[in-house]
């Protein structure tokens, strides 16, 4: 059996650091299973600035998994208005459904999780990990970048899981969860990493044979982000649910750089997602789903 790629000298160090500097965020306080998968559905693909100011907000409207499983979806909707991507919200709480349905409690192995709606590979190792003490490593772009500089190591998919689990200190994964992942978000950044006051740096690969690690190299430019469709869906929505109860809103063009055709593409689809309804006989009013 191989040895893991990080030793333990290196581990403790990491540990010690998130200890003494690791970041201070609401939910990381509370161990209830169903929080912790609120607040990583929530950090998917999200700045975990924007998950600590609304994961408050959000679990004292729905504090038990119950009450997000009965609750009007319009109304989770509005919940989840600032966090963009609004299928978590609905995959979060037919996620929830589900648990109710299978006797109201987050299942702890990685396995079922990953049946949950809405619920891949990353977030069932993290509640895996964070609420059930399971020594499994939750890979991320954090976690994934500083796995690889530290171990040299180019593993991608299933030989960089290999890798992840094999180094979860079986004492200390939910720390060990989180060290990652504030080191890759405060030290072991992408550009410009800050090797100097890294705690593995005496261990890592990366920084010991270029005296830093090579920015990765640009991909092509992302289009503005007022141009995309993603864009046009979250202002539609957010219009929508400016609209009292279960009342119908007036949908449309232009909206923004976007005419009457893109906003029609863009309510097809997401009443094809089970975001909004649509009005029968007037096509262009719409609602929230319900």
């Amino acid at each position: 059996m191989h040895e893991p790629a990080i030793s333990s000298a290196a581990r403790e160090a990491i540990l010690a650091w998130y200890d003494a500097r690791g970041r201070t965020l609401p939910f990381r306080g509370d161990g209830d299973p169903y929080a912790i998968l609120v607040s990583e559905v929530m950090a998917q693909q999200t700045q975990i600035s924007r998950v600590s100011a609304h994961w408050s907000t959000f679990m004292a409207t729905f504090p038990t998994v119950e009450r997000l499983a009965t609750a009007p979806t319009a109304d989770v909707l509005r919940a989840w208005r600032g966090l963009g991507y609004n299928r978590r919200a609905l995959n979060l709480q037919r996620a929830a459904r589900t648990i109710v349905s299978d006797g109201g409690r987050v299942p702890g192995e990685v396995a079922a999780l990953q049946r949950l709606p809405g619920i891949g590979p990353y977030t069932a190792r993290a509640v895996a990990a964070l609420a059930f003490g399971q020594a499994v490593g939750p890979v991320d772009t954090n976690v994934r970048r500083v796995l690889g500089r530290i171990t040299g190591s180019n593993a991608s998919g299933v030989g960089l899981q290999r890798i992840a689990d094999a180094v979860v200190p079986a004492d200390r994964p939910a720390d060990w969860t989180h060290a990652l992942m504030d080191l890759g978000a405060t030290i072991c950044r992408q550009a410009a990493p800050r090797c100097a006051e890294c705690p593995a740096s005496p261990w890592c690969r990366s920084s010991a044979s270029s005296g830093r690690p090579r920015r990765p190299r640009q991909g092509n430019p992302e289009p503005a982000f007022a141009s995309t469709s993603r864009w046009l869906r979250g202002r539609i929505l957010d219009q929508l649910r400016d609209v009292p109860g279960a009342s119908w809103g007036m949908v449309t063009g232009p909206v923004g750089n976007h005419e009457g055709d893109a906003v029609e593409a863009a309510l097809s689809s997401m009443e094809a997602d089970g975001l909004i309804e649509r009005h029968r006989a007037d096509r262009g009013r719409a609602r929230l789903a319900r």
